[in-house]
C-alpha cells in the first residue's frame, strides 16, 4: 500500500486488492482512498440469493480474489465483442442493508464494504471492527463518471438475467478506483457521526430566539429527539 499527504494536507491511500489487514489497520478517518485490483459489486438481490435462498457464491474463494465489495448501480452495456464497458458507476446507500452485512461479511470474507452515504454507527463498532471491516464512502454526488474511469475491464458478470443490471453480481478489474473516504476505521470510529456530534451540539445556538414554526403536516415535531428517517 502506498501512502502520500496532499498539498491539503489529506492523507492519501493507494491501497492493493485484495486488501491485507495491515494495510486495513491503517487507513484512518477522513483519509481518500484509491483502489488497484478487482472490486465487486453485491447488494439486497444478491445477499437475498446468497443469504437465505442459499444459493453458493459464484466465485468459490471470493475472498481471495477481492474482499471490496460495492454497494452500487453500473451504467453497463455490451461491447459488441461478448463483454462490456462500464461508463459510471452508481453508489447506493448502505444503511438499507446493514442487516444482511454480519452474515454477508462472514461468508464472503468482504473487508471494505463501499457505498454512499455510511450505516448507523453502531454497525460500525458491533458488526464491521469486529471483523476487521471498514466503510468507504463516495463522495458526495455527481462522482459515477469520475469512478468509471477506474474501472479497467469487467471480468465477469453474475446472474444478470435474472436480477437486472442494478442487482447482478459485476466483478471489475480496477485500477486508480476512487476516490472514496475513510468513514468508518478498524477501531468503529465513524467521520460522520463526529461531525454529527460537532454538529449538533451547536444546532439549537442557530434556531435561538426564532419563532415555534407552524406545523401543517401529520406527525411533524420540533423535538430533534422524535425526528426518523
Amino acid at each position: 500500500m502506498e501512502q502520500r499527504v496532499d498539498e491539503d494536507g489529506m492523507k492519501v491511500f493507494h491501497l492493493d486488492l485484495p486488501a491485507k489487514p495491515e494495510d486495513i489497520a491503517q487507513l484512518e478517518i477522513g483519509a481518500a482512498v484509491y483502489l488497484n485490483g478487482v472490486v465487486y459489486t453485491a447488494r439486497e438481490s444478491v445477499y437475498r440469493k446468497v443469504l437465505e435462498e442459499g444459493a453458493p457464491l459464484p466465485v468459490p474463494d471470493l475472498a481471495a480474489l477481492s474482499n471490496a465489495n460495492f454497494h452500487c448501480s453500473p451504467a453497463a452495456a455490451e461491447d459488441g465483442k461478448g463483454g462490456y464497458n462500464v461508463g459510471a458507476v452508481t453508489a447506493t446507500a448502505s444503511f438499507r442493508f446493514a442487516k444482511s452485512l454480519p452474515r454477508w461479511i462472514d461468508q464472503s470474507g468482504a473487508r471494505l464494504i463501499i457505498g454512499k452515504g455510511g450505516m448507523p454507527a453502531d454497525d460500525y463498532k458491533n458488526v464491521l471492527a469486529p471483523r476487521g471491516a471498514v466503510y468507504l464512502t463516495t463522495v458526495g454526488y455527481g462522482t459515477g463518471a469520475l469512478l468509471g474511469r477506474g474501472i479497467r475491464k469487467v471480468r465477469d458478470v453474475f446472474w444478470l438475467e435474472e436480477l437486472g443490471i442494478a442487482q447482478a453480481m459485476w466483478v471489475f478489474e480496477v485500477e486508480n478506483f476512487g476516490p472514496f473516504i475513510v468513514e468508518s476505521d478498524v477501531a468503529g470510529h465513524s467521520l460522520f457521526a463526529q461531525h454529527n456530534e460537532a454538529i449538533n451540539a451547536g444546532i439549537e445556538k442557530l434556531y435561538a430566539g426564532l419563532k415555534t414554526p407552524a406545523l401543517q403536516r401529520y406527525g411533524e415535531t420540533t423535538d430533534r429527539n422524535n425526528e426518523v428517517m
